[in-house]
This record gives C-alpha cells, structure tokens and sequence, in this order.
C-alpha cells in the first residue's frame, strides 16, 4: 500500500539522517552531505511521481479523433465559409467529437446533444469562460460585455443588471407601448407599399432597432433620422458579424497578434468608432429633449430608461474597490443593440420565408390569428400566448436556421473528459446545434419544414435550454442567451402583426385588412 512504501521511505531516510550525525560527528561531513542529499533527491521523486500519476490517472482520456491539417497552419487552409455545414460533414467522417488544430490553436467541435448535455449541465461551471476572438476584444472595449465577459463577479453583476432591469416582466410591461407603437407605425408604413417589393429583414430590422433604443434611452429618433441611423447600424452590425465569422491569423498565432496581418482589428475598431458615434448622437439628442421638457415632465414618464440606470449604477460604485467605468457601460449598450436587433430581424426574416415557401402553414396561421386575434382587430402582445401553432412555427423555425449555428466558442477552465475524450484546458469548444438540430437520430424528417413536432409538450420545447438537449436555439446553463424574454416578445408580435395585416408572397404583398379595421 502508498502508506506502507512512505512509512518504509521515511525510515529509510531516518536511519540515514542517524549515519550522516554519526558521520558528522566523526567529522566525515563530505559524506553526510552526499547522503542527505540523494535522501531528498529521493524524496522529490517519488513526491513528483505520486502527484503526476494521481493527475494522469485524472485525466487519462486521449485527445479525440480528428483531421491532421498542414504542419504549423493545422486545418487553416481548409475552412469553408458555412463553417456549421463544414463541421457537419466532418462529423460525419470523425464522429461526433473531434478536434481541429487551427494554428497553434486547438479546437474541439461537439455535434450530438448527448455531448451538449455534458458541457451545459454536468460540467456547465467548467465551460462557462468564453473564448473571445481579438475583434470581439475590439469592439467590446476589451470583453466588458455578457457576451464575451469571462466568467466571474464581474460578469454576474452586469448580466444581473440587465435582466433585473431591462428583461423582467415588470421592465418588459412598461415597455409595451413603445413595442406597440413601433410595430403599428411599420404596418402603417407597409399599408401604403401594397403591391410593391419589401425587404423584410431591413423593415423588421428597423422596427426592432427603434423599440431596443427607446428601452435604451426612453425614446427613439423620428421620420427619416430613425432610418437613417438604422440603415447606418444595420451596415455596421452586419460587418461586424462577418468580422466575427472570419478566421483571423492573430487568433492562432499569437506571436502575430501585435502585427494585425489581415487588417481584421483595424477595421472592426473602425466600425466600433461607427457604433459609438450613433450612440453619442442619440444620447445628446436625449438630453436635449430632456433639458427642453424638464426633468419633472421625464419623471413624470414613469420608469427610467436602462442608460440612466447604468450611470446611476456607475455612480454609486465610484467609491468600490470594482466601479463600472463608462467603457464598460458602452460595451453593455453594444452588446444589447449588437445582440438584439439583427439576430431578431434575422430570425423573422427567415420565418417569412419559410411561410411563403409552405403555403399550407402559412394558412394555418392565419387561421389560428382569426380565431385569436379577430379580423377586425389588432394583434397585441397579450394574444402571443395564445398563438401555439405561430410559436410552433417560430421554433421551427430556430430549429431550421439557428441564429448561431455554432453558438458563442466555450472555454474550459481546466482540462475535463467529454463523451470519453480529453478536452484540455483553454480549448476553444464549438457546440455544433445546426447539426443537432437536423441530426436524424433525435428528429423525424429533419429536413422537412414541420412546425406540428412542437405541438406535442410545449414544456418540452421551451427556450430556456434545460428540459430537452436536442433544441438549444439560445444555448443553456450559466452563459444562456439573456434576452430571450424580449426576443420571444418581439418576434411573435411583429410577425404576428405581419400575417395577420396582409397576405404574401414572394413577389408582391397584398391587403388582406382594410386600414381602418387596424384601428390605426
């Protein structure tokens, strides 16, 4: 036994220590030296193998499978643009875990929801940390925001804050009316293109970014500011994306990082400049409203809006040992207007679509709104919940075309065993759920366009990414998407709004709801 080889070491190294006095007694110091020496020379070895044996044994898994790529550049050379389709097809080769080198990077792509399961719930706390690429860095005054914040006190306060104050029902109800005017004044706008060609996700995109700046700043821009900022952001928004979606050097060089070979830095803290000047715009556009109004008639309104919340916030920690500065607040606001408006314009965009390709569903839903709703009235966002076939639909919808295929990368804090293979620490983890959700093993017909597999447990099929591993449309555990209760507010009502008020089709939109029926 280990107690036994240590009892029988120890007095080994006892009865040398008695030698080495007998030794120096006799003056034989040389000697005694020697054999103190080799005593703890043993000592550590045998110290250094225990400890590495017990932390082998720990995590004792091999690496898992994968492509070998070209020596120092990895699988560089070899990624596609769809990377959630590429990751796909390489599952098929490798199986459902595996791992690409990128650089000196080490990348780990997960692609089943039992493998999912491991990394949101039973390790969840170990693969909280984020893996944040350089241009996310850039534009997020260096990760102050959920999205990219690693995991910590600092994290938990500013995720705190924004569903405290902006994400709960009490913030939510107050905000209803703004969300009503917004989506009224795009039916109203639509009203008077009938016959015409849209653009779907730029007039969903603009009703959103309005309803997110007025729970910004209590109010939004009117006429043609309000689309012009909008038709600004949404150009910025955009590249930055694809900015986050394109392999960057630096990421997998760090000896390269200082150098920004590709320019990819350079540009995305140009479009960083972009963003903060329309927020410095709006902001002094506020205050000058407020400051010819009056500060009683502003609180007169009722709640605050959530920028004063944070600088109220910044103000009673200037004197903590951690205060929230104004680059933190802005990397706050960025991440909110980034995050929550071309995701949703994305996501009605491409329920629209699925609709008109599936004639069928789209009738049904229109059915369901007459039941519900009513010819003769309006949709309001107390009717949502009512809609089951409409949030069938919608989830189907994510099913199909997940705003993140591959979710934001996950980083463990120490190295863990996943599906019986070692993910080393500081690994950046992809957790594939466009394969997840189109894997034939967990769903019928996966291909097919079928929003009636939702309509069996609706509490089976919510968002919140803990009652089922094969639909993670917003991810789950700790790092979960946090607007979601916006999100799920505002796709439903705005299209909603949109099928109920006319009838579509790919090349001309038709009144189905004469104006003034919409009591507009």
């Amino acid at each position: 036994m280990l107690s036994d080889v240590i009892h029988k070491l120890l007095s080994a190294i006892t009865n040398q220590w008695i030698w080495w006095s007998d030794a120096s007694i006799k003056k034989d110091e040389i000697a005694g030296a020697i054999v103190l020496t080799i005593s703890i020379l043993l000592l550590s070895i045998f110290y250094y193998r225990w400890t590495f044996l017990k932390s082998r044994n720990q995590i004792s898994a091999p690496l898992p499978p994968g492509p070998r790529g070209l020596p120092i550049v990895g699988y560089l050379p070899f990624l596609r643009t769809n990377l959630h389709q590429q990751f796909t097809e390489l599952a098929q080769q490798y199986g459902p875990i595996y791992k690409l080198w990128f650089g000196k990077k080490l990348c780990i792509v997960l692609n089943s929801p039992s493998l999912a399961k491991e990394v949101v719930r039973d390790q969840d706390k170990v693969f909280a940390n984020r893996d944040p690429p350089i241009v996310a860095l850039a534009y997020t005054y260096g990760g102050f925001d959920i999205a990219w914040a690693p995991y910590g006190s600092y994290w938990r306060t500013m995720r705190k804050v924004f569903v405290r104050e902006m994400m709960s029902n009490t913030s939510l109800e107050d905000t209803y009316g703004l969300r009503r005017n917004e989506v009224r004044k795009t039916i109203r706008e639509l009203h008077n293109r009938i016959g015409m060609g849209v653009n779907i996700g730029e007039i969903s995109f603009l009703t959103i970014f309005n309803v997110v700046m007025s729970m910004l700043w209590g109010r939004t821009a009117d006429g043609r500011q309000a689309k012009c900022v909008g038709t600004e952001f949404r150009a910025t928004i955009t590249r930055i994306i694809e900015l986050l979606g394109k392999a960057n050097v630096s990421d997998f060089f760090p000896i390269l990082a200082g150098f920004d070979v590709q320019g990819v830095e350079r540009e995305m803290k140009r479009l960083s400049e972009v963003i903060e000047r329309i927020f410095d715009s709006l902001m002094d556009t506020r205050m000058k409203m407020s400051m010819d109004e009056g500060e009683d008639t502003m609180k007169n309104k009722g709640k605050k809006d959530f920028i004063q919340i944070l600088l109220e916030l910044k103000e009673k920690q200037e004197d903590t040992q951690t205060p929230i500065t104004l680059n933190q607040i802005k990397a706050l606001l960025v991440d909110i207007v980034v995050g929550g408006t071309d995701t949703t314009a994305t996501t009605v965009e491409w329920l629209m679509t699925e609709l008109m390709h599936n004639p069928e569903v789209m009738e049904k839903v229109q059915e369901e709104l007459s039941d519900i709703v009513g010819l003769d009235n309006v949709v309001e966002e107390y009717h949502v919940h009512k809609l089951h076939y409409l949030d069938a639909v919608l989830k189907e919808t994510f099913r199909l075309h997940p705003v993140l295929p591959l979710l934001v990368p996950k980083c463990p804090s120490q190295s863990s065993v996943v599906g019986g293979y070692n993910i080393p620490k500081d690994t950046r983890v992809f957790l594939n759920i466009w394969a997840m959700h189109r894997d034939p093993e967990a769903w019928d017909d996966p291909l097919e366009f079928k929003p009636e597999r939702f309509l069996s447990d609706a509490s089976k099929w919510d968002y919140s990414g803990n009652n089922n591993f094969q639909f993670l449309p917003f991810g789950s555990g700790r790092r979960i998407c946090a607007g979601i209760p916006l999100a799920e507010k505002m796709v439903i009502h705005v299209l909603a709004s949109l099928v109920h008020s006319f009838n579509w089709n790919c090349r001309r939109v038709k009144s189905l709801i004469f104006l003034r029926s919409l009591g507009l």
